[in-house]
């Protein structure tokens, strides 16, 4: 009797028969299996990186450098110390301009996806404030290509400033990067693009090779230039402004540079290959 309950009792567990309707099942409608079958793949991940990220056509590749890293003019100051040669532009005949950013990519996750994608050689220039909560987010941006880069600890406008608070600024945002990612910027940019002779000063005694500003920045309205002629040149260091509360968003900015970019007839190098 104990077998038989057992035996009437197996197709009301387990064993039972699948429910009507199951994809590839008894019961199944040959008509939803065939939809299923035959959904067609998204568009978007057939189409070539450049053709998702709104481009008309793939990025140049940048040249290999025609010459040596410029190396800018030693100065010192009035005592004889060194100071930090500052550029906004690299004197190159390459047809090439270099992206920059400024703590703005760590409010956008997929920048890493647009730097990856298109392989694009840029330089951010970080804060420890943003560093900090952001390391695991620009620790994938590095694995991808782009180059980490000094912004000062805090921010701190440093003009003005005597030599030991700017000195600790700069310093102390290597020692920081050195810690979270065993490496030491080659360049700074001061904070709202401002500095003096004191920072140029101190940039030298934290072994700064250069104060890096921009010639070119994207806005939301677009492009804007701090001097020369209103289009981009062959050398210009170009900033895309951090995520600003109205306009267009960061992937957005970045991809419209790119687009006047490719315009003018240039590609995207890397600063430090010419630097």
């Amino acid at each position: 009797m104990l077998g038989l309950a057992l035996a009437l009792a197996l197709p009301l567990t387990g064993c039972a028969r699948p429910p009507a309707g199951a994809a590839g099942l008894p019961g199944a409608h040959p008509a939803s299996v065939r939809a299923a079958s035959a959904r067609p793949p998204d568009p978007a991940a057939t189409l070539p990186p450049y053709r998702r990220w709104g481009l008309t056509a793939p990025l140049t590749p940048a040249p290999a450098p025609s010459a040596a890293p410029a190396a800018p003019p030693t100065a010192r100051d009035r005592a004889g110390r060194p100071l930090a040669p500052v550029v906004d532009r690299v004197p190159t005949r390459d047809p090439v301009v270099f992206l920059t950013f400024d703590d703005g990519a760590e409010r956008d996750p997929r920048f890493v996806d647009l730097v990856r994608e298109l392989r694009l050689p840029v330089s951010l220039f970080l804060t420890a404030d943003v560093t900090g909560p952001g390391y695991a987010h620009f620790a994938r941006l590095r694995s991808v290509g782009a180059d980490l880069q000094n912004h000062t600890l805090h921010h701190t406008a440093l003009r003005g400033l005597p030599y030991a608070g700017q000195r600790a600024e700069i310093c102390g945002q290597q020692d920081k990067l050195a810690a979270r990612f065993g490496l030491r910027p080659r360049y700074l940019r001061p904070p709202y693009g401002t500095y003096d002779t004191t920072t140029r000063r101190a940039a030298a005694d934290c072994r700064i090779a250069a104060l890096v500003l921009a010639r070119a920045v994207m806005g939301p309205t677009g492009l804007t230039f701090t001097d020369g002629p209103h289009r981009l040149r062959p050398g210009d260091v170009v900033a895309v402004d951090p995520d600003l509360a109205t306009g267009p968003g960061l992937r957005e900015r970045t991809v419209r540079l790119l687009r006047a970019v490719q315009g003018a007839g240039l590609t995207v190098g890397r600063l430090a290959d010419r630097l």
